[in-house]
């Protein structure tokens, strides 16, 4: 199974997202609350459009 993201308003009454994984794992989580379901989408949109090709920066050293 694929994974999904769920949007949804916290105790607030604001929106936020969660990616879970295909086993139903959460995986992400939007880091801040949105006024309007419309940002939201579009932080959703914007993870869909740069995780893809995101480069992984080890700052472990």
């Amino acid at each position: 199974m694929a994974g999904k993201f769920e949007l949804y308003k916290d105790k607030s009454g604001e929106f936020r997202f969660r990616l879970k994984a295909g086993n139903g794992e959460v995986i992400a989580t939007s880091s801040e609350s949105y006024t309007t379901k419309a940002a939201a989408e579009n932080g959703i949109e914007s993870i869909k459009k740069n995780a893809a090709d995101a480069k992984v920066d080890d700052q472990t050293d």
